[in-house]
């Protein structure tokens, strides 16, 4: 029997400039569709387990494409809310060398920020799941989405069902007073809490010493001492944190860093050239999720969650495409981009 994974969170339109064009350039945008949540669901699908992904889309044909796309990566997509006024729309300016990228939301009034728990039928939801993740960027959206969230995970642990979250600090959509507070509640209902340094200062006020991401330097210490602050804090069973140091736009070193409350294991590092570095902390937190959830010790997981995620860093799009026999090759070292033939 396979795995049943079910995550929440809004899945937006996705408007990126062709190329790495600017927006002030482009003439036309491709499209796609992604999201926190949404994007760890479709990992999962392709790995072979059950992605059930839970969400309230627009009843209007924009609506039924994100569903559309989803269901063509094989997410269960059976418990989608409809109705609300829109789907979130960003916008993706795609960053080469030194110059960044740039993401832009048109969010505001999405059908997800207005949703009640009542939409939502938690005992089939959860019937046989294994696995329940979320992020910070659901309770994020709107007061009601934030109780959406925190009853959602409520429900998952009710039944005993391993729960995480993604830290996901998002500036544009809330203050740091807010994600505070709320995050802190979230907390006490998680099992695996995934997120990097800012989002661990900046969602649970945990700092580490000595670490400077834009200056692409890890100081792995700083870091322990801050998991060891989290775990005596929530009592997470596991707490991971993907490394980028950013070398530029282009090019960044990846790796990330596990803690069980004994050991605190560092993976190996890749160095990746991007070409889509959107959805890597996803395909991090999905790599990590599948490897758990399936029976891998800690450290094998992680590995896996690492390879899995910079090889996501190669695709266009939001979700990882890359196949099981692609992540276990590079997880065994061949890392060359060598022709399969």
């Amino acid at each position: 029997m396979s795995h049943k994974v079910v995550t929440l969170g809004e899945i937006m339109l996705r408007l990126s400039t062709p190329g790495f064009e600017r927006f002030v350039q482009a003439q036309q945008f491709d499209v796609t569709y992604g999201g926190g949540e949404a994007n760890v669901a479709v990992a999962l699908s392709n790995y072979g387990l059950q992605g059930t992904f839970v969400t309230k889309v627009p009843s209007n044909p924009i609506g039924q494409a994100a569903i559309n796309h989803l269901r063509r990566f094989g997410v269960d997509t059976q418990f989608i809310a409809r109705g609300g006024s829109r789907l979130g729309i960003y916008f993706l300016e795609t960053g080469a060398s030194m110059r960044a990228s740039q993401v832009v939301y048109d969010r505001e009034g999405a059908s997800i920020a207005q949703v009640t728990a009542d939409e939502f039928d938690f005992d089939q939801i959860f019937e046989n799941a294994s696995w329940f993740h979320t992020t910070g960027i659901t309770p994020a959206l709107s007061d009601e989405a934030a109780a959406l969230t925190l009853q959602a995970l409520k429900e998952a642990k009710s039944r005993g069902i391993t729960t995480s979250i993604d830290l996901n600090y998002r500036k544009k959509l809330w203050s740091k007073e807010k994600a505070q507070k709320v995050m802190t509640e979230l907390c006490q209902y998680v099992d695996v809490c995934i997120g990097n340094e800012e989002d661990a200062e900046t969602t649970l006020g945990f700092k580490a010493d000595g670490t400077d991401v834009t200056k692409g330097e890890l100081h792995l210490e700083g870091y322990r001492n801050v998991f060891e602050q989290m775990k005596e804090k929530f009592g997470f069973k596991v707490i991971a944190s993907s490394l980028r140091e950013s070398h530029s736009a282009s090019d960044n070193g990846w790796s990330a860093l596990v803690y069980d409350g004994t050991e605190f294991y560092h993976t190996k590092s890749y160095q990746v050239r991007i070409v889509d570095r959107v959805g890597s902390g996803d395909s991090f937190a999905s790599g990590l999720i599948y490897g758990l959830v399936t029976g891998m010790p800690m450290p094998e997981a992680a590995e896996f969650g690492v390879a899995a995620s910079a090889l996501k860093h190669t695709i266009p799009g939001d979700f990882n495409h890359a196949t099981l026999s692609e992540i276990k090759d590079l997880m065994k070292g061949d890392g060359s981009g060598r022709v399969q033939r």
